[in-house]
């Protein structure tokens, strides 16, 4: 084997390398590192080597000869001694012609997309990461001759073959016993009111894993890890001045390196091996580990954003460019671009990612953003099970794990219930029918039905557990915002209060925000109460919001992935002064987990039983008689135990009164079965949720705005 020998002649050391192989990425053995990274329509490419993240020089720059250093598209070399923790990015030279779609200008130092640790995020204010001269009136169509490298932002080589995972072993938590707790990193302990030692981090909330463990969910569904551009927002909020961050993840830099902003006192790179620290303890205590990960778009924004990696590598590959002007970028995900999700290569690389972050880190399923985007193509044709999305669901690594798809994206594409089989959904149907109901909205009770018994209608080919039944999410208003606020209130988030759903389906409940008045505060937990209620007792996968159960408020902000301060801050001291509203969720969850026939595997039948009674029944102010009519603003349904495998199972009865009056039920009767009370959330707490059922009677007069369940022994 030849060897080659390129060196910075500024550099002391010589290192000797030779041909490598076409495996995308830095990956180490005990010699050296094989560095490799795929463009096609590039002409040059250079791999350079850094002592330090924050160097502008590189110690070693190896111009890669394309008749012995590439394969295929993938342009690769292996050099010896370098190994773990070194600092590394690429340079490729090529046309720069926007109008034809081509973006390549060498003297920008791109990150590897393949790297498993980045050394920090660029910033946005800095003129030499862009490939334009931005003070040009021709932007982007002119050219920046400015060297990137001054960023410290690098890619680093990580050898994680070596990490001891102790037997580590997923705990496998089935479908149909999946309660989601959906939450941001730093946000869940950041604040000081957390008392933990690590806040803001993955350690800080294995010190919260007892509240976890006491609300009884089971699976952690972390906002995004990769790392991600938080500088990319250049708002100001207009209430105080300050500078506004994107603080959600969803400007990703990567796909396979994890974030090092919620490690703590780490050297750069050991981000990797505190998440998978993380991972282990968390399924030590029983906890699966999602992540709601984003392949729709990347980090590099509209055609006047930066060039940082995979406009600089190979734009018309890795982006979906409008056809009539490749200068422009297809736009399906609202955030400037759209990842170009189907084109082989970077299918090949979306799927190489995720199978990065089940192998290699443990994680036990994935939460799509605007998933709805894999299944497009680039002339936004829907082509789901010919997709991305379906070989991911066929994938013999992947297709074990939970895979949650977000069913729509920011181009109008709603694609709810036509994802191939294997994937989950966010049930937005859900979510709105729900808020609707419980807003007082009229002609939603037929859709309420089919909503609380597992969407049917949209999973009837799936399991009812393919539908995450969700209120409320990270995007949208808390559920205390939810029965506080008419309005969205995002003034500061520096868009004139643009930004952000007006479509929120909340009420107020009698004044706008805050207030003092205690008939006003009294029906809004009620209403909260109501919420977590229902959601428990219908079929389908439940998810709960961070601090929900906390009684959490952004003040009315339905957008606020830009702040980092009490607006999004879970404050803890909550937990005391909203106890009940936390031990109503915990009570609700354990009513839940206790009763099998709230989690069927399958869809009800509607068949009848050794009783003559079918396995859910819907049943108005008296038996059997629904009330299904437009005006209708109450119902009531029962679900037969006995329809539950052996027959061990209570029969639940459930009365659903949003009327503004109350109403006198008559409860069925049922041979050999005594009705009692477990929950009304009309009554104060501890009242609400009886920790002893009492008897009751046949007959039983729900209050306004109320949702009142029984057991049938």
């Amino acid at each position: 084997m030849e060897y080659f020998q390129y060196t910075n002649p500024d550099s002391k050391t010589i290192l000797k390398t030779k041909r490598g192989y076409p495996r995308p990425g830095a990956t180490c053995d005990d010699a050296g590192t094989n560095f490799a990274l795929f463009s096609r329509n590039g002409r040059k490419v250079i791999l350079e080597l850094y002592q330090n993240y924050y160097d502008e020089t590189p110690s070693h720059r190896f111009v890669l000869d394309p008749n012995q250093n590439r394969t295929g598209d993938i342009w690769h070399i292996y050099v010896y001694n370098v190994g773990h923790g070194q600092y590394y990015g690429w340079r490729v030279d090529g046309e720069y012609d926007p109008l034809s779609g081509k973006r390549f200008n060498v003297n920008k130092l791109l990150t590897d997309p393949y790297a498993k640790a980045i050394s920090g995020s660029y910033e946005w204010d800095e003129d030499s990461v862009y490939g334009y001269d931005r003070n040009s009136s021709l932007k982007d169509l002119s050219f920046s001759t400015i060297d990137s490298a001054q960023s410290p932002t690098k890619s680093i080589v990580i050898d994680d073959s070596k990490y001891n995972w102790n037997n580590d072993r997923r705990p496998k938590i089935p479908w149909k016993d999946t309660i989601i707790y959906e939450m941001h990193v730093r946000f869940f302990t950041i604040s000081p009111t957390s008392k933990v030692k690590h806040p803001g981090t993955f350690l800080g909330i294995v010190e919260k894993l007892d509240h976890l463990k006491e609300l009884g969910v089971t699976t952690i569904e972390l906002m995004p890890i990769f790392e991600f551009c938080a500088n990319a927002n250049t708002n100001i909020n207009p209430l105080n001045g300050k500078k506004l961050k994107d603080m959600w993840g969803y400007n990703p830099l990567g796909f396979f390196a994890v974030t090092g902003n919620y490690s703590a006192g780490m050297k750069l790179g050991e981000q990797v091996f505190f998440f998978k620290d993380f991972i282990k303890e968390l399924h030590n205590h029983g906890f699966e580990v999602i992540l709601d990960v984003v392949y729709n778009h990347t980090g590099e924004g509209n055609e006047l954003g930066p060039t940082l990696s995979f406009r600089g590598i190979d734009n018309e590959i890795y982006y979906m460019l409008n056809p009539s002007n490749k200068r422009l970028y297809l736009n399906y995900s609202g955030c400037g671009n759209t990842l170009n999700c189907n084109h082989p290569v970077v299918k090949e690389m979306i799927i190489d990612s995720l199978r990065y972050w089940a192998t290699e880190m443990h994680v036990d399923g994935f939460r799509f953003d605007l998933a709805s985007i894999l299944g497009r193509t680039p002339d936004g044709r829907w082509i789901g099970d010919l997709s991305l999305l379906k070989d991911i669901s066929e994938d013999a690594i992947l297709h074990d794990l939970k895979l949650i798809a977000e069913g729509w994206d920011a181009a109008g594409g709603y694609f709810l219930g036509q994802f191939p089989p294997g994937w989950a959904e966010w049930n937005g149907k859900y979510r709105d029918t729900v808020r609707k109901f419980v807003r007082g909205d009229e002609g939603t009770i037929q859709d309420l039905v089919m909503r609380i018994s597992g969407s049917q209608d949209l999973y009837g080919s799936k399991s009812p557990h393919a539908s995450i039944n969700f209120i409320t999410c990270h995007d949208g208003f808390t559920m205390r915002d939810l029965v506080s606020y008419r309005h969205k209130h995002n003034e500061a988030n520096g868009e004139n209060n643009r930004d952000g759903t007006d479509e929120n389906f909340s009420c107020n409940n009698g004044a706008e925000g805050e207030t003092n008045n205690p008939q006003i505060n009294r029906i809004r937990k009620q209403q909260v109460k109501n919420f977590i209620a229902i959601l428990m007792v219908s079929h389908g996968t439940p998810m709960i919001l961070m601090g929900d159960e906390l009684y959490r408020t952004q003040r009315g902000n339905n957008n606020a992935y830009c702040h980092d301060d009490e607006t999004t801050w879970l404050d803890w001291t909550l937990k005391e002064k909203h106890y009940d509203i936390f031990r109503f969720f915990k009570k609700m969850i354990q009513f839940r987990k206790i009763h099998p026939s709230l989690r069927r595997p399958h869809f009800f039948s509607g068949a009848p039983t050794s009783r003559g009674i079918p396995d859910l029944t819907w049943h108005g102010i008296r038996p059997y008689e629904p009330d299904f009519s437009y005006y209708s603003h109450s119902i009531a349904f029962m679900i037969n135990g006995e329809t539950y495998l052996d027959g061990s199972d209570d029969d639940i009865y459930v009365i659903l009164n949003q009327w503004r009056e109350p109403l006198r039920f008559v409860l069925p009767f049922i041979h050999g079965k005594t009705w009692y009370l477990v929950a009304d959330t009309s009554k104060e707490s501890p009242e609400d949720f009886l920790d002893k059922p009492e008897q009751v009677g046949y007959i039983y007069t729900a209050s306004p705005k109320s949702t009142v369940i029984f057991i049938g022994k």
